[in-house]
């Protein structure tokens, strides 16, 4: 087929074509210009949520193993203490009874004879309140004055609370050698080798 147009119009088609086909690349550039884009702002937004999603986790799991180690912590250091003080309350109502009995028998004077001992509590640590007879009202006294007597050992003091003396009338026959009682209330010395809690190690 011949083509008979003019040179001009034969221009004017070619241009028209070589735009065509630009405009084609242009706009294929711009789609794909686009797609990327979206793709990437897409990807930004998910990486930045993905990063404050850890965060927030890691946050709030670094919260709540500090509160629960906190708290376990806690509970085990009460715990232990609370042990320990039952432990020192108890050891230091632990009394060696043969070595105070050999001791209270040692400083007891001549023509006494002990008759009792029952552990009390007092403001200060804990006690005795100690009972003896006596063949008169001098050796009711000198059980209290032997029994305070520091170079014992045994007591930080020993207070008098009553000293009673029976007449021979009203004195049986069982108790006619010893017709006086004197009480005493006693505390431990603070150093004494007759609780279990000071007992030193071998």
């Amino acid at each position: 087929m011949i083509n008979l147009l003019p040179p001009e119009t034969k221009h004017a088609y070619r241009y028209a074509m070589q735009n065509e086909r630009l405009m084609r690349w242009v706009v294929a550039l711009l789609v794909a210009l686009i797609g990327l884009g979206a793709i990437g702002t897409y990807g930004w937004v998910s990486l930045h949520q993905a990063i404050n999603t850890n965060s927030d986790s890691v946050n709030q799991l670094q919260k709540t193993l500090a509160a629960e180690n906190l708290t376990g912590t806690e509970n085990q250091v009460q715990t232990i203490s609370n042990d320990f003080s039952l432990v020192v309350k108890v050891l230091s109502q632990e009394v060696l009874f043969s070595k105070l009995l050999k001791q209270i028998a040692a400083a007891m004077p001549q023509g006494s004879n002990l008759t009792s001992l029952n552990i009390t509590s007092t403001t200060k640590g804990s006690g005795l309140d100690i009972t003896a007879e006596s063949t008169n009202y001098t050796a009711a006294t000198q059980v209290q004055v032997n029994l305070a007597d520091p170079s014992n050992g045994i007591f930080s003091k020993a207070d008098l609370v009553n000293i009673s003396c029976s007449s021979s009338s009203t004195t049986s026959n069982q108790n006619s050698q010893y017709p006086c009682t004197v009480t005493l209330r006693a505390q431990f010395a603070a150093n004494n080798q007759f609780l279990f809690i000071n007992q030193k190690a071998n």
